[in-house]
């Protein structure tokens, strides 16, 4: 399912999207240790917290513009800091968590009548579970699908099944493309050693990554499901299956850089009744180089990426290069630039393959969405000029905790002003 991009009606539909983001962030004391109060925003729906009781989670509302979305991504994290500093805590803002002295001072969060977590606990163990990220929820308006349903020239007798489609095949080829964004807005290559001492994994590691999280050592599953995009009831089938077969409690168990999600609570039969209602990516780092801990650029690329794969035609993956794909962003999640990934039947640096996509979509954008060639620009130049994951890497590898716990004050009071401790990025 393509779109004629050389129309400009369709330009305008498809360059209309809702966008909603979610941000999980560690409280932390005043030393740095990790918060053990309770979850200090019971009854605000737009402040919860996610596996750990001090994992607070910013979920911002649905808007159809991205500078909206983060005015009150801003507006939220305000709340928060005033909260926390009348408690004595911060908000640590990096997605690897700081030094803790062992697996019992990390509280599981307090859902009365809920096991799940204590069964991930008991499952993955807890250390992994501080990891902390961003996830961009992205849906096109019901009335635009509506529109271009319409205008497909196809008989289209059930829109839900049309929009099913579309976000299916759209989450398909973002799981192809979730390597390329890794690479872009990795942000955690700074590790305190004792995560990796109660992970099991070697010291020697501790400069391997330039985003934990979304590498090898990070937050997966102990193997790599795959699933079946051709329809929702097959996509469905193929996760019920790992559930039958006792590899999953829940879909929500699965560790997985997108998801296809109804509106409201994550649950197959209200995927299968209700239908698709957006696409979640989960790959993005909180950057301790943004006050907010997302540069605005970096979601106008997604999206202009998101526009990208609308108007392009390419076979759904089969199982082998659905492995292919997350081995592809385990490898973006690498230091080392020049790892290899495969891509087109070829293996390439990661930055030549990222140089490669990025005038791609340079081109496209000159052609059809000039208002976000500026986005990319600024990826081609931070794959030119140094990344993120390197400048937080110059920044605070040499004393992660007493410079994070500055960069958490600083936020905290701050004036909007803080690029001079951050450096140039997103000015």
């Amino acid at each position: 399912m393509i779109y004629n991009i050389n129309n400009k009606a369709v330009r305008q539909l498809i360059s209309h999207g809702e966008f909603g983001l979610e941000m999980e962030s560690l409280r932390i004391n005043g030393d740095g240790s990790l918060a053990q109060t309770p979850h200090p925003f019971i009854g605000n729906k737009n402040i919860t917290r996610d596996f750990c009781e001090n994992q607070t989670e910013i979920v911002t509302d649905v808007f159809d513009n991205i500078g909206d979305m983060l005015n009150q991504l801003a507006k939220l994290q305000g709340i928060v800091s005033e909260k926390l500093e009348a408690e004595g805590e911060l908000l640590w803002r990096f997605s690897n968590p700081p030094a803790f002295s062992s697996p019992e001072e990390i509280p599981i969060a307090d859902f009365k009548g809920s096991v799940y977590r204590d069964y991930l606990a008991s499952k993955y163990g807890k250390v992994k579970m501080l990891l902390s990220g961003v996830h961009l929820n992205y849906s096109l308006p019901v009335n635009v699908i509506s529109e271009l349903a319409a205008g497909s020239g196809k008989d289209i007798k059930d829109i839900k099944e049309y929009r099913n489609k579309l976000y299916l095949e759209l989450a398909a080829k973002l799981l192809s493309y979730s390597w390329l964004i890794v690479y872009l807005t990795a942000a955690s290559p700074v590790l305190d050693e004792s995560f990796l001492r109660f992970s099991g994994i070697s010291e020697k590691d501790i400069e391997k990554y330039s985003s934990v999280r979304c590498s090898e050592i990070g937050y997966w599953n102990f193997f790599t499901p795959t699933f079946d995009f051709s329809s929702l009831n097959a996509y469905a089938d193929s996760i019920e299956k790992y559930i039958h077969n006792g590899d999953f409690i829940s879909c929500s168990e699965i560790y997985y850089p997108i998801r296809v999600k109804p509106r409201g609570k994550y649950d197959l039969d209200l995927l299968r009744s209700t239908g698709i209602n957006h696409v979640e990516l989960r790959m993005i780092d909180l950057n301790p180089l943004s006050e907010n801990g997302i540069f605005e650029k970096d979601i106008e690329f997604i999206h202009l990426l998101i526009l990208f794969l609308l108007s392009t035609e390419r076979p759904l993956p089969d199982a082998s290069q659905q492995l292919t794909a997350v081995n592809n962003m385990k490898s973006a999640s690498l230091a080392d630039d020049t790892s290899l990934i495969n891509i087109y039947g070829y293996e390439l640096p990661l930055k030549t393959a990222a140089a490669l996509e990025l005038n791609r979509l340079a081109d496209f954008s000159s052609l059809y969405f000039p208002e976000y060639l500026g986005a990319v620009k600024y990826q081609l130049s931070k794959a030119e000029k140094g990344s993120y994951s390197q400048l937080v890497r110059r920044l605070f590898a040499d004393d992660y905790m007493h410079m994070g716990l500055k960069l958490s004050g600083k936020y905290q009071r701050s004036d909007h002003n803080v690029y001079a401790f951050c450096g140039e990025f997103g000015k």
